[in-house]
């Protein structure tokens, strides 16, 4: 029979080639005191001997502690996440931890599943990017006193670290830009209201409209997933009304590509038949056209700052929960640069 066939090596068979009780090998994978250097030298030659592997959820429990670092994102796709995702695993790394990466991909239920996971290793901490604020499946994990750190999204009603932006302000500043072009009927195409991202956003668009004494039209307004699929096909729907927006305020880089896309199907040119301001950079799309505003995150220092909040409150889980606003920048932004690179 291979090695492959048998069954798993448990702890009783360890004690048993080592002639001493389970609790000693116990003690002596947890490294603790009290077990004299003959005793582990016959533990350790039996775990060798058997080529037993403790499972890692049992160590955690037994040692009170973990070496691995959740992290779940909304959607993998989104550029935004790419050096997020690096900043995080680079301040693991240097801190010994390793990542457990899950992509939720905007479904409570997926992220459901994956904070269940997290609950089953007894992961050292959790960094996320909610999928929702309400009935969010987090609160399994402060039971469990797992560490949470959450990024880009709030959960208002966590005792949690977060790290967001201030989506409003940016987003006002990207309206505003397209109002001062001499715009008035300006779409907004932004994420599910159920999320800070896609209320504060939405939020922006609206005050810059009432600090210019614009109407609010709600048929300019469209909500959903913050998905390419969803910026093609709002963006279609806003050029097909009978009194199409000369203007358009995308809340994040998917709907963005989705937009632009849209647009370049209609043959439409940018900004001379529709402007376009944008939430988040995509390096490729100012080779569409001229976007005329945009608001960049600094995505890898937002990783970072979110994993070293995490590694802080790992070593401190009762101190007060904080909010940081991670800087930004806001401004026009000109292809042409771009091209010429």
């Amino acid at each position: 029979m291979t090695n492959d066939m048998r069954s798993p090596i448990r702890i009783q068979d360890v004690a048993q080639r080592a002639g001493v009780s389970s609790a000693t090998v116990s003690r002596v994978l947890a490294n603790k005191p009290h077990v004299s250097l003959r005793v582990r030298k016959l533990v350790t030659a039996a775990i060798e001997e058997l080529d037993y592997q403790p499972s890692r959820v049992a160590r955690s429990l037994r040692v009170q502690t973990s070496k691995i670092i959740g992290l779940i994102i909304s959607d993998i796709q989104n550029p935004f996440f790419t050096s997020l995702v690096r900043a995080v695993e680079d301040v693991a790394y240097q801190n010994q931890y390793a990542l457990f990466l899950c992509n939720s991909d905007e479904d409570i239920e997926k992220e459901r599943l994956y904070v269940d996971l997290m609950y089953a290793e007894r992961v050292a901490g959790v960094i996320i990017v909610p999928t929702c604020e309400t009935d969010n499946p987090c609160r399994k994990l402060l039971e469990a006193n797992i560490p949470i750190v959450a990024v880009d999204r709030l959960l208002p009603d966590f005792p949690v670290d977060t790290l967001v932006m201030d989506n409003a302000a940016a987003s006002a500043e990207i309206v505003t830009m397209l109002i001062e072009d001499g715009h008035r009927d300006i779409a907004c195409i932004v994420g599910r209201l159920t999320t800070t991202t896609g209320r504060e956003r939405r939020d922006g668009y609206v005050k810059a409209l009432v600090a210019h004494s614009l109407p609010v039209r709600p048929e300019l307004i469209l909500t959903g997933p913050p998905k390419e699929e969803s910026g093609y096909r709002f963006t279609r729907e806003l050029l097909d009304q009978s009194q199409p927006p000369t203007a358009l305020f995308a809340g994040n880089n998917l709907l963005t590509v989705g937009a632009l896309r849209a647009i370049d199907e209609r043959s439409l040119r940018i900004p001379e038949d529709i402007a376009v301001g944008a939430f988040d950079d995509v390096d490729w799309m100012y080779r569409v056209g001229p976007v005329l505003g945009v608001a960049v995150q600094p995505t890898y220092d937002i990783g970072w700052t979110a994993a070293e909040l995490l590694i802080k409150r790992i070593g401190d889980k009762h101190g007060r929960s904080r909010r940081l606003c991670a800087s930004r920048r806001s401004g026009r932004r000109d292809p042409t640069d771009r091209l010429m690179q």
